[in-house]
């Protein structure tokens, strides 16, 4: 079978074994590619959206916005042929050597630190994180500082030290967010939830410009 052909039949499957989810046209999309990517249906129950997170990102994905990731797997696993038409980018600082410096200085991670160094450049921009708690935690402190503004938060960290904490608080926050309730989360899982809205990003778009 051809990788199309792959997808179309998993996307069929989980259809057929989701059935009546609840989520709309908009938001149900975000959710299946999670499924799709992760094999695990329990996102549909504890997935969270927040403040109209997913317009946000759609439309400042359509913005050609600046994207964050706190890991390179996140990174390569995000699609870059949608986001190429709007004139938005994706990087990850985990390996700059200036947060090297940032994270030995401060006794911290460089996780953390990679937050600091994007925060000038976060304005109506996308910030994934899939990894590290370390980083939605600061992430959050700035926002609540009011630090930086950004679009939309994707914060999927996983694991058992304050992945579903940092989660929680997320939560509170006025600021768009994709999350979920517990310790699942992850690179790829994040990395789907950005390809799921630049698709709809780049559907949704004029034709004239697209073409």
């Amino acid at each position: 079978m051809k990788p199309q052909e792959i997808e179309a039949l998993s996307f069929q499957i989980i259809e057929k074994e989701a059935k009546d989810h609840g989520f709309d046209e908009k938001y149900w999309p975000v959710v299946r590619r999670m499924i799709h990517t992760s094999a695990d249906f329990d996102y549909i129950h504890t997935i969270r959206f927040g403040n109209n997170a997913v317009e946000k990102g759609i439309a400042a994905i359509q913005s050609g916005c600046s994207m964050f990731t706190d890991t390179n797997m996140a990174r390569v696993g995000i699609r870059t042929t949608e986001l190429a038409h709007f004139g938005g980018t994706v990087s990850c600082l985990m390996t700059d050597p200036a947060v090297a410096v940032r994270a030995a200085a401060g006794s911290t991670t460089r996780a953390l630190a990679a937050v600091d160094l994007a925060a000038d450049r976060l304005k109506q921009g996308i910030y994934v994180v899939g990894n590290a708690p370390t980083a939605l935690l600061r992430l959050i402190q700035l926002i609540e500082e009011g630090s930086v503004d950004p679009a939309l938060v994707i914060g999927l960290p996983v694991g058992f030290v304050n992945a579903a904490e940092s989660k929680q608080a997320l939560m509170a926050l006025d600021t768009p967010y994709i999350t979920n309730a517990g310790r699942k989360g992850g690179s790829n899982v994040a990395a789907a939830v950005v390809n799921a809205m630049a698709i709809m990003a780049y559907e949704t778009a004029d034709r004239r410009f697209r073409a």
